[in-house]
């Protein structure tokens, strides 16, 4: 068989180069021509604004059980957790030197009623002289005098008969409301002094079914909420379940923190399974505003800025600038039409951690909106899922 000629053998590997050459070109200007945005249709939906901040939940109604005396702890009647009734006794100090006390003024209180009846004794005994003329009026006024003195020593006593009673009586710790002791600061043996402030010994949440929260608020978010307003919150011990409250009130009394103001709302908590336990961290979230079949604008689209924004076709009612800027209530998003990308400035509402009202501009239902770029698509994705943090 006769071998093909060297010439022909160079045709063929032209050939063959020729045919990959173009198939390169192809897929370089087929890979170019390729989609280098992702869009998003507008949908019409429901948004909600939240707000949210953490809390502490605490009980409505925390009483603080301290002493107005001085003593040692002798005896102890309840622990944490502890249900209590209101007048049940909680602890009892040792009274030997209150006893002491008050016997020492009950002596007294006699010694003066003794002193009263002689000075009483005198007096009548200095006006029968005086009457007869045995004694002068400055002697009988010295008499009177007297009997005075020893009634006021005799009431003056008394009240400390009476002030030395009542410290004796609270010795004896009785719980003023009834409730569940949710701290205990002494223990039996410890000495307590109620010198210049009141020490604590129990504290006493009265009703654990009833709870609040104390959220704090940043000043952005304060003037969105309104007492009455309904509340939904989580706890880090029941991961999943969702709780619900309503505030009570809002405070006036701001607190700064790093130049940081914020305002405390107290939110009304039922609490029928007492599950929520004090000092727990709530998660609070208020729903402000609500709007119902309205266009959704994806918040990656306000954010989406092309690198020859400046050079693009404004569609329209775009802003002059035709840059993107966009202040409380408008922005610039860009539409996918025909082979290239218009501009279009639009007014805004209410938004969440995902999309945005769209309350006024040329869009409608339906539109491509570019969201981001195809190559960094995946990346976007990710971090447009995830809600926008608040920090303060």
């Amino acid at each position: 068989m006769k071998k093909p000629s060297r010439s022909v053998v160079f045709l063929i590997v032209a050939a063959l180069a020729a045919a990959g050459g173009y198939a390169t070109y192809r897929q370089f200007y087929a890979s170019a021509a390729a989609p280098q945005y992702r869009t998003q249709a507008l949908e019409k939906g429901e948004v909600r604004q939240v707000v949210s901040a953490n809390g502490t939940i605490n009980p409505v109604t925390l009483v603080s059980v301290g002493t107005q005396v001085s003593g040692t702890v002798k005896k102890l009647y309840v622990d944490f957790n502890s249900k209590v009734e209101k007048g049940q006794v909680l602890l009892e100090l040792d009274d030997a030197l209150l006893a002491a006390q008050q016997k020492q003024t009950q002596a007294s209180a006699q010694s003066a009623v003794a002193s009263l009846d002689l000075a009483s004794a005198n007096e009548a005994r200095m006006r029968s002289l005086f009457e007869q003329a045995y004694v002068s009026r400055q002697e009988l006024d010295t008499a009177v005098q007297a009997k005075k003195a020893a009634e006021a020593q005799v009431q003056s006593t008394r009240a400390a008969v009476e002030k030395d009673r009542a410290n004796l009586a609270y010795t004896v710790i009785r719980s003023p409301v009834g409730g569940v002791v949710v701290d205990r600061s002494v223990d039996v043996g410890q000495t307590v002094a109620a010198s210049l402030q009141t020490p604590t010994l129990f504290k006493i949440a009265q009703d654990l079914a009833k709870m609040q929260i104390d959220a704090n608020f940043a000043e952005a978010d304060i003037g969105n909420i309104r007492v009455g307003q309904a509340v939904s919150f989580t706890v880090d011990a029941f991961s999943g379940r969702s709780f619900k409250g309503e505030v009570r009130q809002i405070r006036l009394s701001p607190t700064v923190t790093s130049n940081v103001v914020t305002y405390d709302v107290v939110v009304n908590v039922d609490n029928p399974e007492q599950s929520l336990m004090p000092g727990m961290t709530a998660y609070v979230s208020i729903a402000v505003a609500e709007r119902k079949e309205v266009l959704l604008l994806p918040n990656a689209a306000l954010r989406f800025k092309p690198a020859n924004a400046d050079a693009l076709k404004k569609g329209a009612g775009a802003s002059r600038n035709g840059g993107g800027k966009r202040d409380a209530f408008s922005g610039t998003v860009y539409v996918a039409r025909g082979d290239g990308l218009q501009s279009v400035s639009v007014t805004l509402g209410i938004t969440d951690s995902r999309n945005t009202e769209l309350v006024g501009g040329e869009l409608k239902a339906g539109d491509q909106i570019v969201i981001g770029d195809a190559l960094s698509g995946k990346a976007q994705t990710k971090n447009s899922d995830k809600p926008p943090m608040r920090m303060f």
